[in-house]
């Protein structure tokens, strides 16, 4: 369903930006009204979008926590693949906040097309203003959570969330079980309501196409098609981390690792979900790796459950290339908590389809930085694009862990011949 949707909404949007930009040209006041009331149609689907972001957010987060806490605690193994979790998705989200702006600075948006696909996607989104580290230090915990759900306070939205699905985890299970089913219950609530807005995405897109055509005609086209560009090859350029993993520590695997992935890639690029790919990963770590059952039963499973590497390097991407639309300058207290929710949402969105993933990852990160979430909607339209890279970064990191990753037991094997 998802796959098909993308494209419908890809071509929803170039059909909506041909017909604005058809209207624009021809200036006919008639038109120009009907097309002002459609695009009040995708502003509506938008807002609906938006309503889901807090409880979908915070419930995920909650339910994430306990998973991954459980998963961590049945073994030494998975504890030890955890840690590698940890360390490259964080490397990963520096990664992905530097390498787009060094990108930026080489290749700076064009000024008119940025202004064109900003100045026509307006919303009532304040960025937040730039406090120094002192300032922004206590606000890091919530006074009042709801208060803090209620302002768009993400930061504190993601702090909470992740207190309490920490603290979920000490109680007895007699009372965790019903506590954290309720958040499961909440999240699928809302991931419910995000599949009924999503099905109409094709409207919706067309209807904010059509109003950035009707004021823009087709200057918005080179920033869309820069955006596209951008976030395709920070999230290729991720590549290097899997790879740079099992150098680093399998060194004497680094051919094979590399003869493992090609083909499960090219999966990836196909299927464009790591779940649909986990059986050849499986496959090829086992019989081209030499990886023990333990390895490909619980190491490759908890990648594809938990570990999205992907996720913090391209939501970061997006994230900094809407504030550089915006010429918006964060603090460096906005961008650690910009990249600190990307972390965090990283493990809740993890399994979600992609449309639903985009949204509820970059809103929180957007909100963090003070940026504008009406142009989400628009660049959802093309995220179909980047989506393909994601994947295939994903499924990489997954089988460069259980490359690396070996029982405490298990001895190391002997290197093949050549």
């Amino acid at each position: 369903m998802f796959r098909s949707l993308s494209v419908l909404v890809l071509a929803a949007l170039v059909s909506g930006l041909l017909a604005g930009a058809a209207i624009h040209a021809v200036e006919t006041p008639v038109l120009v009204a009907s097309a002002e009331t459609v695009q009040s149609v995708g502003v509506l689907w938008l807002n609906a979008l938006r309503m889901t972001i807090v409880p979908l957010v915070f419930s995920l987060l909650v339910t994430g926590v306990a998973s991954a806490a459980d998963a961590a605690a049945t073994g030494r193994l998975a504890g030890r693949a955890f840690m590698i979790f940890a360390a490259v998705l964080l490397v990963a989200a520096l990664y992905g906040a530097g390498a787009i702006s060094g990108l930026l600075a080489l290749w700076p948006v064009d000024p008119a097309s940025g202004a064109a696909l900003t100045g026509a996607v307006q919303g009532d989104s304040v960025p937040a203003a730039t406090t120094g580290f002192r300032e922004w230090l206590p606000t890091l915990a919530p006074a009042n959570p709801i208060r803090a759900a209620a302002d768009d306070a993400i930061l504190q939205i993601v702090v909470f969330g992740l207190v309490f699905g920490f603290a979920a985890t000490r109680l007895r299970p007699d009372l965790r079980m019903p506590l954290i089913g309720f958040f499961q219950a909440v999240a699928e609530t809302m991931i419910v309501i995000v599949r009924w807005v999503l099905v109409a995405a094709p409207i919706g897109v067309f209807a904010l196409a059509l109003g950035i055509g009707l004021r823009t005609g087709l200057d918005a086209a080179g920033a869309l098609t820069q955006y596209v560009l951008m976030v395709s090859a920070v999230t290729i350029g991720a590549l290097i981390l899997p790879y740079g993993l099992v150098a680093v520590l399998r060194g004497h695997d680094f051919a094979r690792f590399a003869r493992a992935c090609a083909p499960v890639q090219a999966l990836a690029f196909s299927t464009q979900s790591s779940l649909a790919c986990l059986p050849a990963m499986v496959e090829r770590t086992r019989d081209e790796l030499g990886a023990s059952t333990q390895v490909t039963g619980v190491v490759l499973p908890l990648a594809v459950a938990v570990f999205r590497m992907t996720s913090p390097v391209a939501n970061l991407a997006v994230a900094f290339f809407i504030i550089h639309l915006y010429g918006l300058e964060p603090s460096a207290g906005q961008i650690a908590a910009a990249i600190a929710v990307a972390l965090a949402v990283s493990v809740g969105a993890v399994g979600l389809p992609g449309q639903i993933s985009f949204f509820a990852s970059m809103a929180p990160i957007c909100l963090a930085l003070g940026a504008p979430l009406e142009i989400l909607a628009i660049l959802l339209a093309v995220e179909v694009i980047p989506d393909i890279f994601r994947t295939v970064g994903n499924i990489t990191a997954d089988m460069a862990v259980a490359a690396v990753v070996r029982p405490p037991e298990e001895p190391e094997p002997a290197p093949q011949a050549a």
